[in-house]
């Protein structure tokens, strides 16, 4: 791989020709470790590139520098989606992976940068999942947007999330419905994180498609 990003890749334990890839971005002050665990039952049959954020941010690693939360540095947020997804192509290439089966998980920012790369990737990629994230306004609305009619997004919020407001993610939703996304939507009962039901709720939402782990 040429992408200058540090990444854990996980290989499918079975062999054969092309296997599904899910692609993990963590949250501000996490690294490249932290979400492995929400996609363990996939790993038999499946792919799994858990990328690390480029930006030193104690304790852990950030996605993109950002004014307020919320409003990312334009420049910085371009850049990384755009590397992000060139590193998802160079993968399909290197790896042999199911270009039909790309997958994208993120938390916080990296719920942030995954939905960016659904509106510029469109198709490419099959399924999206955000916890706890947004959509910035400069993609809504500057963003050159690709054909969206075939993939689909999970978008999951805590109610009482007062780092990312919920609102900011119905207004996600409401983007996604608008631009033919098949959109999950679901809130839970939380602040800013994941509780059992919305593993749950994602672990099913991959499995609609993506093999699991064989008992």
């Amino acid at each position: 791989m040429n992408s200058p990003y540090i990444y854990k890749h996980v290989a499918p334990k079975i062999e054969g020709d092309k296997h599904p890839a899910i692609f993990l971005l963590h949250g501000l002050g996490s690294n490249e470790q932290d979400l492995l665990q929400l996609v363990e039952s996939f790993t038999t049959q499946c792919h799994v590139f858990s990328l690390q954020g480029p930006i030193e941010h104690r304790p852990g690693y950030a996605f993109y520098t950002f004014e307020e939360e919320g409003k990312p540095e334009r420049a910085v947020f371009d850049k990384v989606v755009k590397v992000t997804g060139n590193f998802i192509q160079e993968a399909i290439e290197e790896y042999n992976l199911d270009a039909n089966q790309i997958y994208v998980v993120g938390f916080n920012q990296g719920a942030a940068i995954a939905q960016a790369l659904a509106v510029v990737m469109g198709n490419a990629i099959k399924g999206t999942a955000t916890l706890s994230g947004y959509l910035p306004e400069f993609v809504a609305l500057e963003y050159s947007k690709k054909t969206m009619d075939q993939s689909k997004i999970f978008i999951s919020h805590g109610e009482y999330d007062y780092d990312y407001p919920l609102v900011w993610a119905e207004h996600s939703a409401a983007f996604f419905n608008e631009y033919g996304t098949n959109v999950t939507f679901k809130t839970y009962p939380v602040g800013h994180g994941v509780n059992e039901q919305n593993l749950q709720d994602l672990i099913a939402f991959l499995a609609e498609d993506l093999p699991t782990k064989l008992n």
